[in-house]
């Protein structure tokens, strides 16, 4: 054991919570120490590049796809939260939601909760007033922020992060109603954009973005065309204008340490038995017809778009959606009350993907004009003619057993399992299904071919009587660990995870089961129906392609020899979005580009409803391959690499340094909080250093419980037994504020050279090994809150140590002496000394501020002549208008004609001494804008400043 004395303890806490400035490495040394992943220096570059300047209101990461964006926003979060700013909001498509909350919940231990219609309403029924404010990460959906604007705009948010921010690049549009309303609601917040595609049609998308984070970025819409959208001229001017606003690190520039793993497409083709084929055929033909009453007409597209799905999925999907539609029929025919939700339940029921409610919702938006008698007018005997139909189709339904392709599934698994063996690979397959009916037939099927007891479910649904058996095993092992949440939905979904990796072989999943799930040990991912919508598929695969994956993915796909839209669509997800191949993430940059993959389905859908023959089919999806080629613009991504791609041949070593600085960083942090723990909990717990592991007694505070604690360790698994013990743990907590608050009256501390880990020649070389030693703590608030620690110490023979020297000094085994020291050595000039370190430590704080305080005041004047431009730009169009008219008049062909053109310059020539007029008028008000802005900052450069002593200690080395 090291010896510490509370003198020590005390700096030990004070450095390790102490608000640090801007961009320094050491400024995320809390949420690194404290994330359960392995950082890349490019996630770190990015972390320190958002939280670098204090004047901005945030920044653009547009790292290529893969790269982890979700990891640098999260390390930027945790930074917040260990800073005590816990406003903070996270805006994501709905499908991510889930998956946000598991990755800052397992990697970065921050509490979240995510947010919608339904789960505020049920917290204000709990009693919380606003369920918004409070000290935790709220997830939510872009409809959900835009619907809670006034909700949203009431808080004072440190920080909020949006992801996928490409789907509010026209939010500089009026019409862009959601963009908008997250624009007024965020208004002044500081801001995190994420997106692997900050361009795709136009760079008036990066204008749009920049008005997300910032109106004063660039000056309005007419002067960022006239200004950057000239050509490629213009290229390197919007470059430099972008350098403090948006960074973008590409995968050739991570290669050194970052592993990809490739994509490997298997097809296996399967041909539908006659029955199977007959149910498809007169299903569909059902849905073709315009007068059946088994499918609403106001729900004619989505009704038609989840039965084609299904009769893709499994003809048990079959039976029980047309189960469904028959319950409804009867209904009709005994005059009972329509079920409004009827086909909401059936989406939730068969956990499809939840967006196509929203395409209802649209549907019936767009029909209000529709006659409400129309459905209720029903003729009884053809409405008998059709419940006698359908229960004809269920008959021939229920007598298929078995699906021929879930035999081309037993044929996969095989061949697929081979594979991993081949390449050293876990048995693990993740078999995913759009439909619970499928995926209860699955396990089945599965069970009594060949796999009995390797198989597990895994859906949205609260109550599977198969997997309680899990999760009750799952909760008896892991009882009285960190493992255990508390909250049943999330522990029952690591149960399934846990089971499927240490027990299972196979794990069939529906959508809703997947979101928010890492598979990173399984390599085979089986799509046994494959959505139309492509970032869907590009999810299910990226719940095993992703980081962590050590291997090649084997991806599995099935071709219906007798469908042939089925197979168009295969190689539409195959061809044009190579969905199945390539290296890690490459089809997002694809997806991204796509202005609306539900679109994509609707598109999809219509082919299907519409075309008839072989040739009608190919002539449709060779028509939508070329409308998508039009979107993926290859010029756009050109200008994309020209100009947000850094060409900067140091780039790698830079990475590299930042690598080894972590690394250095995160081991003194463990060095310190180590040493800081066992001395505040000295006879509270038996500590093993070996294992860097200890067992708490009694827990000296009411929010940690006793039992084992394991420090957080990089590189290295979480224990699975005890709890993680990091700087934001309560126990933490509370072992960093005992060690703040030491009373540390004047005294003597004696410290052992031969006890350093390593050789200190600084100290070493001291002529005098003792002297005194003032520790202080200046507090700066001016942009942002900083606490700096001023070092000042001095030998006996009157040398000055730096503060290196210092904090080498005060991490060697230190021991208090019971005697205080004598005052008659303390150096006449040392109080005078002191007060001057501290006023240099402020001169120097202060520089760096005022740096960053004539970066804003020049971006302000940027934008003052963004706005002017703009001004001059509308006269300039009205000159070249008039210009254009005269030449007119002179060529008038009669004196008619002439006469309307000379009434036309006579209005132009108004126009244009107006527009000079307004010019003054702009430049006056746009300076007058520009000035308060000035003003303001200059307010916050100088607002205080004041040091606070922690000690003062007489010091020797033995």
């Amino acid at each position: 054991m090291i010896e510490t004395t509370d003198i020590q303890a005390k700096y030990f806490a004070w450095e390790l919570t102490r608000r640090r400035r801007g961009g320094d490495l050491d400024r995320i040394g809390q949420a690194l120490f404290d994330a359960a992943v392995d950082l890349n220096p490019h996630q770190i570059e990015a972390a320190l590049f958002a939280l670098q300047n204090p004047l901005s209101k945030g920044v653009l990461l547009a790292d290529e796809v893969g790269l982890g964006k979700t990891i640098e926003a999260a390390l930027v979060l945790g930074q917040y939260w260990a800073e005590r700013r816990r406003r903070l909001l996270v805006i994501c498509p709905a499908s991510l939601r889930k998956q946000w909350a598991t990755e800052l919940a397992e990697k970065f231990h921050l509490p979240t909760q995510v947010l919608d219609t339904r789960t505020m309403a049920q917290a204000r029924r709990d009693g919380i007033y606003n369920p918004l404010d409070q000290d935790v990460i709220s997830i939510v959906s872009f409809g959900f922020a835009a619907r809670m604007e006034r909700a949203i705009g009431a808080i004072r948010w440190d920080l909020a992060v949006i992801d996928e921010a490409h789907k509010l690049r026209n939010a500089y549009r009026e019409s862009h109603r959601t963009g908008q309303a997250i624009k007024r609601g965020l208004a002044g917040v500081r801001k995190v954009l994420l997106t692997a595609t900050p361009l795709q049609n136009s760079l008036l998308e990066l204008y749009g973005l920049s008005t997300i984070i910032d109106d004063h970025l660039f000056g309005d819409r007419v002067s960022f065309r006239t200004r950057f959208m000239r050509g490629d001229a213009a290229i390197p001017a919007l470059r430099a204008r972008l350098e403090d606003f948006s960074k973008r690190t590409l995968r050739r520039d991570v290669l050194e340490y970052v592993q990809y793993t490739e994509r490997k497409p298997l097809t296996f083709p399967f041909t539908p038995g006659e029955d199977e084929q007959r149910v498809y055929d007169l299903v569909s033909g059902y849905l073709l017809r315009d007068d059946s009453y088994g499918v609403p007409t106001r729900q004619r597209h989505l009704v038609g778009l989840i039965l084609r799905k299904l009769l893709a999925s499994s003809t048990e999907a079959v039976v029980a959606t047309l189960e469904v539609i028959l319950a409804r029929l009867r209904r009709l025919e005994d005059s009972q009350a329509e079920q409004d939700d009827w086909i909401s339940r059936l989406v939730e029921d068969e956990e499809l993907d939840a967006d196509l409610l929203d395409e209802e919702e649209d549907e019936r938006a767009s029909d209000e004009d529709a006659d409400p008698e129309a459905e209720t007018q029903v003729d009884p005997a053809k409405l008998r003619a059709e419940i006698l139909e359908l229960e004809q189709y269920l008959l021939i339904a229920r007598g298929v057993r078995e699906d021929q392709k879930s035999h081309a599934l037993l044929k996969a698994l095989d061949t697929g399992f081979d594979r991993m063996a081949a390449i050293g690979a876990a048995r693990k397959a993740v078999v995913f299904t759009e439909s619970v009916r499928t995926q209860d037939y699955l396990a089945r099927f599965l069970e009594a071919h060949g796999h009995a007891g390797r198989v597990v479910k895994f859906s949205g649904r609260a109550t599977d009587p198969g997997l309680n058996g899990i999760y009750q095993r799952w909760l008896a092992t892991h009882q009285g660990t960190d493992r255990v949440t508390g909250s049943p939905a999330i522990d029952r979904r690591t149960a399934v995870i846990d089971h499927f990796r240490d027990q299972a072989d196979i794990l069939i999943a529906t959508e809703a089961g997947a979101e928010g799930i890492n598979l990173q040990f399984c390599s085979l991912v089986v799509n046994y129906d494959l959505p139309w919508n492509p970032q869907r598929v590009e999810q299910r695969i990226g719940r095993c392609h992703r980081y962590g994956q050590k291997h090649d993915v084997v991806v599995v796909n099935f071709a219906n020899q007798r469908n042939a839209a089925d197979l168009r669509v295969l190689e539409l997800l195959s061809e044009k979005f190579h969905l199945f191949d390539g290296v890690f993430g490459a089809s997002d940059e694809i997806l991204g580009r796509i202005e609306s993959s539900v679109g994509i389905e609707r598109q999809i859908a219509e082919i299907y409803e519409t075309c008839r023959t072989p040739a009608e089919i190919d002539a449709a999806f060779a028509r939508l391959r070329s409308g998508l080629e039009d979107q993926i613009a290859e010029r756009m991504r050109e200008t994309e690499e020209a100009l947000l791609a850094r060409f900067d041949a140091g780039v790698v070593e830079r990475l590299r340094l930042h690598r080894d600085e972590a690394i250095a960083q995160l081991d003194r942090i463990s060095r310190l909080f180590w040493r800081l723990t066992r001395h505040e909990l000295d006879g509270a717990a038996a500590f093993d250093d070996q294992t860097l592991s200890f067992d708490l007694r009694a827990s000296p505070t009411p929010e940690a419980e006793a039992g084992r604690y394991h420090l957080i360790r990089k590189g290295q698994p979480l224990p699975e037994d005890g709890h993680v013990y990091r700087l934001s743990h309560p126990l933490g907590e509370h072992v960093l504020d005992a060690g703040r608050r030491h009373d540390t009256p004047i005294g003597e501390v004696t410290f052992t050279l031969a006890g350093a880990p390593q050789r200190i020649a600084a100290l070493e070389q001291l002529p005098s090994r003792s002297g005194w030693l003032e520790l202080n703590l200046l507090e700066l608030e001016s942009f942002q809150l900083e606490e700096h620690l001023v070092f000042s110490a001095q030998a006996d023979d009157g040398q000055w140590l730096d503060a290196e020297a210092c904090q080498r000094l005060l991490e060697l085994p230190g021991r208090a002496n019971a005697r205080p020291p004598a005052m008659d050595t303390l150096p006449p000039n040392f109080d005078a000394n002191v007060r001057r370190q501290i006023e240099a430590a402020l001169a120097r704080a202060l520089e760096e501020n005022n740096a960053y305080f004539h970066a804003e005041r020049e971006r302000l004047d940027q934008w003052a002549e963004d706005k002017l431009l703009s001004a001059e730009q509308a006269m300039h169009d009205t000159k070249a208008r008039l210009k254009d008219a005269k030449r007119r008049a002179r060529a008038a062909a009669t004196v008619e004609e002439q006469a309307a053109i000379q009434e036309e310059i006579k209005l132009l020539e108004r126009q244009q001494r107006r527009q000079r007029q307004e010019i003054f008028d702009v430049e006056d008000e746009i300076e007058a804008k520009r000035d308060a802005l000035i003003a303001a900052l200059e307010r916050r450069l100088n607002q205080r400043s004041h040091s606070v002593p922690l000690f003062r200690i007489r010091w020797s080395i033995v």
